[in-house]
């Protein structure tokens, strides 16, 4: 029998989703490299081969890297892009998810269109959608049991819509941890009520919990670290040895919140909705996962842009729902206005600005491939930017997995536990390259620097230790990218 809430917002939520894709899609082909995307590229390598954690440091909860390795090995040389075109349609579908919840939850077909045009339009989305980064797929299942709570609340539900929300609210959580604390919000609002069916909903988040919990029993040590230890050690340490400890003070996480709400129509979204405060269940609902998405923005220090994704599906299917109650007078919607084109703004200028895109990156990475093809490159590549590395046709030693975020850390883990959890930082990586059991089959620099938003000093590092180790730089047609290659065996 069909429902005919959820059927009244299946069509729009269609378009909504057709027309989403083709814009990320291509604002994914086209926006400039970000060196973030280097561990999520890795990983996805790797996640063919091996289980994320045990078998390769993963800083993150490891559900994407098992989802996201078939379609990167099937893409081949094309990883890459592909990794960045699969968050583009999971953008797409967020903003379908957020679209149908706003139609389930009782907002008009105006106020829910406009709604989900501003979701669309603020950085937050746009920076973690369009980039090969670990955002977009929680965010599209946060959404989708966003859509399935709401949906129990105005109608009572199902188990198997439970069941479903439990799945997709679980998965969340282990793909991204900062997901976890909507995930519980929800599982401890259903245990009060009980329409919500918290047995269902427990049931459906035991594959997801089956799975970290068993990928956390098979390396405890290495689990404690990367999920737990690194996202709260790393951040302080990093900005206190660039001499930018104000980074980690609470004004300074207030005023990065800010700026991050208002570059886009969060901000006064968020204003409107605390000022209106749309009543019903659905209401309720929304209200909770937002509350919720804001607490785990606002946890960690320093703050970025991508940790308020949580908190915009939430909050504007309020903003719909308050709307077709109360439509906003014209200076609201100037204001609105405006807010939505300061969203847009840093997207225009990375574009304007002239910084390399995917194109050039597969540019390069062709030419590194030639290059090792000559100097009978075979085995694994240790490198800050393994995201180059599927055009070479060759794998990331499962050293590297974590790009340059561990390699510029120091002091947080002893060279017994580094070796121990297949890490490498600047302190160990002489002993690295000149032991036979552990040095890489090449290295490869120049993917770490500012034209990919990264820190060129790590990069020379790495090339100054490769020199000292007696490597020698095999030639590549690339301004910008080098080779080195292991020395030839004395004798």
């Amino acid at each position: 029998m069909r429902n005919p809430v959820l059927s009244a917002a299946t069509r729009p939520a269609l378009r909504v989703a057709m027309v989403a894709a083709v814009v990320l899609g291509l604002l994914a082909l086209i926006r400039p490299i970000d060196h973030d995307e280097s561990q999520y590229v890795a990983a996805a390598m790797l996640g063919w081969t091996g289980l994320p954690i045990r078998d390769f440091a993963y800083l993150q909860t490891p559900l994407q890297p098992l989802l996201f390795a078939p379609p990167v090995a099937l893409a081949g040389d094309y990883g890459w892009p592909a990794t960045r075109l699969l968050n583009a349609a999971l953008g797409a579908g967020m903003l379908a998810l957020c679209h149908a919840t706003m139609r389930a939850a009782g907002a008009g077909a105006r106020p829910a269109l406009v709604a989900t045009a501003l979701l669309a339009a603020t950085d937050i989305f746009l920076f973690s959608v369009s980039t090969a980064r670990n955002d977009a797929l929680p965010a599209c299942l946060l959404a989708a049991g966003l859509l399935a709570a709401v949906h129990t609340a105005r109608t009572g539900g199902s188990a198997i819509i439970s069941l479903f929300a439990g799945l997709v609210l679980a998965g969340a959580a282990a793909a991204k941890v900062s997901y976890a604390l909507p995930a519980a919000a929800y599982g401890l609002y259903a245990l009060i009520d009980r329409r919500h069916r918290p047995v269902a909903l427990l049931a459906g988040a035991l594959p997801a919990c089956a799975l970290v919990a068993g990928i956390a029993a098979s390396a405890p040590h290495a689990f404690w670290f990367d999920v737990i230890r690194f996202p709260i050690e790393a951040p302080a340490e990093y900005y206190r040895a660039l001499g930018r400890a104000d980074k980690l003070s609470a004004l300074i996480k207030l005023v990065d919140l800010v700026k991050f709400l208002a570059l886009g129509g969060a901000l006064p979204a968020l204003l409107w909705v605390v000022w209106r405060r749309p009543s019903g269940a659905g209401a309720r609902i929304a209200a909770l996962f937002l509350a919720a998405g804001l607490v785990a923005a606002a946890a960690p220090t320093p703050v970025w842009r991508q940790y308020l994704l949580p908190a915009l599906p939430p909050l504007f299917v309020l903003l719909a729902l308050s709307w077709t109650v109360h439509s906003p007078r014209r200076p609201w919607r100037i204001a609105l206005m405006i807010f939505a084109v300061a969203g847009l703004a840093p997207t225009l200028h990375s574009l304007i600005a002239g910084r390399p895109a995917i194109a050039e990156a597969m540019r390069e990475s062709a030419a590194v491939r030639a290059a090792m093809d000559r100097a009978g490159v075979t085995g694994p590549v240790a490198t800050l930017a393994p995201q180059f590395l599927p055009a070479t046709g060759r794998p990331v030693d499962p050293a590297w997995a974590t790009g340059p975020f561990y390699f510029r850390s120091a002091g947080l883990l002893s060279p017994t536990e580094e070796r121990t959890f297949m890490l490498v930082s600047q302190a160990t990586l002489a002993q690295h390259l000149r032991d036979p059991a552990m040095r890489p089959a090449a290295i490869l620099v120049g993917g770490e620097g500012r034209w990919t938003a990264g820190n060129a000093a790590l990069d020379a590092a790495m090339e100054r230790a490769a020199r000292d180790a007696g490597w020698r730089q095999v030639p590549v047609d690339s301004a910008r990218m080098r080779l080195y290659v292991p020395p030839a065996p004395s004798g």
